[in-house]
């Protein structure tokens, strides 16, 4: 079959669909970007908060509508959204030919042997613990970059969150598998590696050591990769080690991304995230401390139940005192079947949006005046490719993560090559993006 294969949600999510994407053309099938063009359209779905899901599910009514052109076509419903709402997929929207889950995946290239020779719908779902953690795959980013996931599931326990009801509990990936793949990554051309799971930072505990550090280590031996960088990043994980490591490590960029969610204690506690406000602060000022001129980025969640104003406004003056690199606010939004969903719901939408708002025009503030610090320096950047609207190149330095942060824009005669990496004079600045030239 010609199958499109549609991904939404994470870079774990992704990973996940380079994996599939690698045992579908093994099984024979062909692939399409486009899905007029398809006999089968699989949409790998994101269900973690209400907008991800309302996405997923207007992709699959597109998928579905197609089917009126192309009474063959088959639709097939993969990811954490398959996962969650096992039940109501099919019953909800019946034009759906098969709904897979999460621990059914490996399964899915004979799923669809199976649908193509007997046109019957089908329903699978494995134990979550069966989704392979690794495993032959495409890289379906741009060349020069790619995600490596090294754990798969969440033990967090964090009240809001979805993730432990939809992926388990957390299962570190071996440290030799990560290494093996990091290598074949880089004889494909890959020059930045980025570490991806629930919490990185918890990487190898499930099995009775963290082994975050080591890794880092490992991947310091892999020949080709000159970037290796860390998203995600719990507080109360932030070791003196850990510093250490990444301080030493001629290939672990100054950069990080610590979700803390909040700063008032009474709403962590409600939360039940691990650690408090000066457990926040200590590993921030760890960090800078211990590695001079890293990038922070974090994720606050407001209107969460019984977050008062006397606490938002707390969270206000955390973000002025901090100065974040970089910064994303969310509106909480009860998930179903999580701890936080049976709370009393007790901030208005509006003043959700409204919190949401505040934060991101103070965050503004910070990071254009950030931006405008960096105006006459000389950077190391990453060519990420050529933007035929403005006529730049888009390049990302160490401070920037891709398809997260901002660009740094280079005016160039000469062609820059994409995955390249160059040094660029800093000669103007706005909010998000810088712009310069060749040095």
């Amino acid at each position: 079959m010609k199958i499109a294969l549609i991904s939404l949600g994470c870079p774990k999510n992704q990973v996940d669909a380079d994996v599939l994407c690698h045992a579908l053309l093994a099984a024979g099938h062909a692939t399409t970007p486009d899905a007029a063009e398809a006999d089968c359209i699989i949409v790998n779905t994101c269900g973690f908060i209400q907008p991800a899901k309302e996405e997923a599910i207007e992709q699959i009514l597109t998928a579905c509508a197609l089917k009126e052109q192309k009474p063959g076509l088959k639709v097939v419903v993969i990811g954490c959204l398959a996962e969650r709402y096992q039940a109501e997929i099919r019953k909800e929207i019946p034009e759906v030919d098969a709904v897979v889950g999460l621990g059914s995946n490996a399964a899915l290239p004979a799923i669809l042997e199976r649908l193509e020779a007997t046109g019957v719908a089908a329903e699978c779902y494995g134990p979550k613990t069966a989704l392979p953690l690794g495993g032959p795959r495409v890289i379906s980013t741009p060349p020069h970059y790619a995600y490596l996931k090294i754990a798969e599931g969440c033990s967090n326990g964090c009240y809001y969150c979805a993730i432990p009801l939809i992926r388990g509990p957390m299962r570190s990936r071996p440290l030799k598998d990560c290494l093996a793949e990091a290598r074949w990554l880089a004889g494909q051309g890959v020059r930045e590696l980025i570490l991806v799971a629930q919490d990185p930072t918890a990487y190898g505990e499930d099995t009775g050591q963290n082994r975050l550090c080591e890794l880092l280590a490992g991947l310091d031996e892999v020949e080709g990769i000159e970037w290796v960088r860390i998203l995600y990043a719990y507080p109360e994980r932030i070791t003196g080690e850990l510093v250490a490591a990444m301080a030493r490590s001629p290939k672990a960029v100054p950069y990080l991304d610590l979700p803390i969610q909040h700063c008032s204690d009474e709403v962590l506690r409600r939360m039940n995230r691990r650690g408090g406000r000066a457990g926040i602060e200590a590993a921030l000022a760890r960090l800078r401390a211990g590695i001079p001129g890293i990038a922070l980025r974090t994720t606050l969640l407001v209107g969460y139940p019984g977050e008062t104003e006397a606490q938002f406004e707390e969270l206000c003056d955390f973000v002025r005192a901090q100065q974040f690199d970089r910064l994303g606010c969310f509106a909480f939004s009860p998930e179903e079947g999580t701890v936080a969903a049976r709370l009393p719901d007790d901030v208005s939408e509006e003043e959700k949006q409204r919190r949401v708002d505040v934060i991101m025009r103070i965050q503004a503030e910070i990071t254009a005046q950030k931006q405008a610090q960096r105006v006459g320096s000389t950077l190391r950047v990453l060519c990420d490719g050529y933007d035929e609207g403005s006529g730049l190149w888009l390049c990302r330095a160490a401070a920037d993560a891709p398809e997260i942060d901002t660009n740094v824009c280079v005016q160039s005669e000469t062609p820059l090559i994409p995955g390249g990496f160059y040094e660029v004079l800093v000669e103007e600045s706005d909010v998000y993006d810088l712009y310069g030239r060749l040095a």
